[in-house]
């Protein structure tokens, strides 16, 4: 367990106070998750118990707070539901299956060192993918929330139409008290951070469905909440189940460790531990397959009960142990509680946590700093809207991948002049001062050379020299390589193409500034003498005053 050393009397006494203040938020939010993934209430008191403990040993966060999520949940939803009948024991065997491959997918990803490859789902794809699932979550609680028919969708717009043809059928009872649910669960923490409100509103809502027999006016109850700890149970693994489940599987399992890996990262202080991407997968993913065999469903990072464990001052994974021990004591004692728990306030709970999922702030943000992946936010946005979230995540991380192509291809050359004011060369096209050199082009290459770019490098260089020979029949190109960290074999290929096309008796090219491992694998590709003569490790300012003396453009 990754304690901070050391851990004092004080720091026990806080990791306490904020487990049990995590353990009355969860409580409700589980049930609510469990019955948005279309299982029993109970289930998401049992991804509260054994997935903890198990992070709590292996986790490297401090403050983390795993279990069901709404995002998990919807998922799991959307990928088992057309497979079988929700709250089924067919559905509920195939959840279980799923989230075993889930934490294999996890944990196999961990083994291998393969953190890396989530780097790859830009922050535009997941801000836009989450906030498309907030409003697909808050729009499929809609027939809970108002005693409604709703069908089972994971698309906005057949969600909408349903809406608006059962509108009609509202049950006001049930709207009501989902109404006055969400209105205290939204107000009260904008007063005051102190209250568990999602408990107190959950108590006063089963005492008042106890007291006036809400259910007998067709307000729908949670009912009977099995009592006791769940039995170790391997689940009945099916290799047609496997390639089904496949798809969904590895969608949950890259959203719910970049959900994770955000919280983490945010969440971190100056006295954390350095984040190990690999060995947090490898602990999420420990979590879910031993969970799963438990009857637990996939578990990930909770932003909202991240943020209360950090708040209230959780200084390692105790307060997880502290949670989990929790909902254990509530599953053997107090389930029978919820009896009369109206599904309304569920629904309430949910469109309470998934409001603040909705970012709209970050798309215009990121359009005023780079329009590019502002499109990318909308296209993941509309895709998943539309689509489907799975579709929808696909179409945004290959939308991102095509623009990182084609930047990668497409790398920044600049022609550089003198700044007599601030004495460097700049962009001429940036320093309206800035002044060209005679009888020198000189250029500036802001990336590495490789294959899928030394085309574009070749074109603008050529560019650049017939623009000038308008001007001069003479005079030296002259390459600033201090922005090229890396260089492939087509890169040094295209030096040595470009050299003898253009180092002739009116042209002089060469390339300064050259960083030693870029000038290490020029060696190695074995270049005539003359042709290693042109490439130089010295700097720009010096290359040029050692061939241009000092003229009225350097004053």
């Amino acid at each position: 367990m990754n304690l901070p050393k050391p851990y004092t009397k004080n720091d026990i006494q806080q990791d306490i106070t904020a487990g049990l203040t995590v353990l009355v938020m969860l409580v409700p939010q589980g049930m609510a998750y469990a019955l948005l993934a279309g299982l029993p209430p109970v289930m998401g008191l049992y991804a509260a118990t054994i997935p903890l403990l198990i992070y709590a040993l292996l986790g490297t966060s401090r403050h983390l707070a795993v279990g069901p999520v709404a995002m998990a949940s919807i998922l799991i939803y959307t990928g088992v539901s057309a497979l079988a009948e929700p709250m089924s024991e067919s559905y509920i065997t195939l959840v279980l299956i799923l989230t075993l491959m889930v934490g294999v997918l996890q944990l196999a990803l961990g083994l291998i060192n393969a953190g890396a490859l989530i780097k790859f789902v830009s922050q535009s794809v997941i801000s836009g993918f989450t906030s498309a699932v907030a409003i697909i979550i808050g729009m499929s609680q809609l027939g809970s929330f108002f005693g409604i028919s709703m069908p089972s969708e994971n698309q906005l717009i057949p969600l909408f139409t349903a809406f608006v043809q059962n509108v009609d059928g509202i049950h006001w009872p049930t709207a009501l008290v989902g109404l006055i649910s969400l209105v205290l669960l939204v107000t009260i923490p904008k007063f005051t951070r102190r209250l568990p409100v999602p408990l107190l509103v959950t108590a006063g809502t089963i005492a008042a469905a106890s007291f006036w027999n809400l259910d007998a006016q067709g307000v729908a109850i949670v009912g009977d909440v099995p009592q006791g700890f769940p039995a170790f149970q391997v689940p009945d693994v099916s290799f047609p189940a496997l390639q089904i489940l496949l798809p969904t599987a590895l969608t949950i399992a890259l959203i719910a460790m970049m959900e994770s890996l955000a919280i983490t990262k945010t969440l971190a202080g100056r006295d954390s531990p350095p984040l190990n991407v690999n060995k947090e997968l490898r602990a999420i993913g420990s979590a879910n397959v031993i969970g799963s065999l438990f009857s637990a469903y996939a578990v990930t990072g909770s932003f909202s009960r991240s943020a209360v464990n950090h708040r209230n001052g959780a200084v390692s994974q105790v307060s997880s142990i502290v949670t989990a021990v929790g909902v254990i004591i509530t599953l053997l004692f107090f389930t029978p509680l919820f009896y009369y728990l109206p599904q309304t306030v569920l629904a309430a709970i949910i469109l309470a946590a998934v409001a603040g999922l909705i970012n709209f702030r970050v798309l215009r943000k990121t359009f005023a700093v780079k329009p590019s992946d502002g499109v990318v936010w909308i296209v993941t946005f509309v895709s998943t809207l539309t689509i489907g979230m799975q579709w929808g995540l696909l179409v945004g991380v290959g939308v991102s991948l095509c623009i990182l192509l084609n930047r990668i291809s497409h790398p920044h050359i600049v022609e550089l002049g003198w700044d007599a004011k601030n004495r460097r060369y700049v962009d001429v096209n940036r320093f309206d001062h800035a002044v060209r050199v005679p009888q020198f082009i000189l250029l500036r290459i802001d990336a590495r050379l490789h294959f899928s770019n030394v085309e574009y490098v070749e074109k603008q260089i050529e560019s650049l020299i017939h623009e000038k020979d308008k001007e001069s029949s003479r005079y030296h190109i002259v390459v600033d390589m201090g922005g090229v960290n890396d260089i492939d074999t087509m890169g040094i290929t295209s030096m040595e193409r470009m050299l003898h096309r253009y180092d002739d008796g009116d042209l002089t090219l060469r390339f300064v500034n050259v960083k030693g491992p870029v000038a290490d694998l020029i060696d190695k590709a074995g270049w005539s003498e003359r042709t290693r003569r042109a490439v130089f490790t010295i700097s720009l300012d010096y290359y040029v005053k050692q061939h241009q003396p000092e003229q009225d453009y350097m004053i």
